[in-house]
């Protein structure tokens, strides 16, 4: 079952949150549609990207967008099929590498996630938990990427974290009453 329908899954690196992902997309009866934004840049990237592909199975269609994604969500997203992307931080990187403006895509992509026709689960890292970046550029993804997070998870539905292969989950949050003595 898919309680809600949009999703993001945030988790630093290698904490289990594409796995996860991908098996929040299978448990339900859809087209499966992957989203993928890492590019092949060396030979480890290549073979990152060729893991990923080994652990879909044949019922998942990939379509590669490293720039164009918030066009390229709202071409793919609908009610008979359900969209993994993975992920948010390369997508970033991608476009900070070819100078786009970060701040636009961000909300051209939060508004192609509040408009999407079907299920969607976005997965991205949780990167400002760490020491302050020693570079201006470090300093300027860490802020960009908190500000990312921040927007998407502000128009889903759930957002879940990841540590060490398990999900915990901070949207909807819990409620808390304050009690006054």
């Amino acid at each position: 079952m898919f309680p809600h329908r949009r999703v993001l899954v945030l988790g630093g690196a290698r904490s289990g949150k594409s796995r996860y992902a991908q098996g929040l997309a299978e448990s339900v009866p859809l087209a499966r549609i992957f989203l993928a934004t890492a590019q092949a840049h060396d030979g480890e990237m290549s073979e990152r990207i060729a893991k990923h592909r080994q652990d879909r199975s044949e019922s998942w269609s990939t379509r590669e967008e490293p720039l164009a994604l918030p066009e390229t969500l709202q071409a793919e997203a609908g009610i008979e099929r359900i969209v993994l992307v993975d992920c948010l931080t390369l997508w970033l990187s991608n476009l900070m590498l070819a100078q786009r403006n970060v701040e636009e895509a961000t909300l051209s992509l939060a508004s192609a996630v509040e408009r999407s026709a079907g299920p969607v689960i976005l997965v991205s890292n949780e990167v400002g938990q760490g020491i302050v970046p020693a570079t201006p550029l470090g300093r300027a993804f860490r802020d960009a990427q908190g500000r990312l997070n921040q927007a998407i998870a502000a128009c889903c539905d759930a957002v879940v974290l990841v540590t060490a292969g398990y999900p915990r989950l901070i949207k909807p949050a819990p409620a808390f009453t304050l009690e006054l003595a």
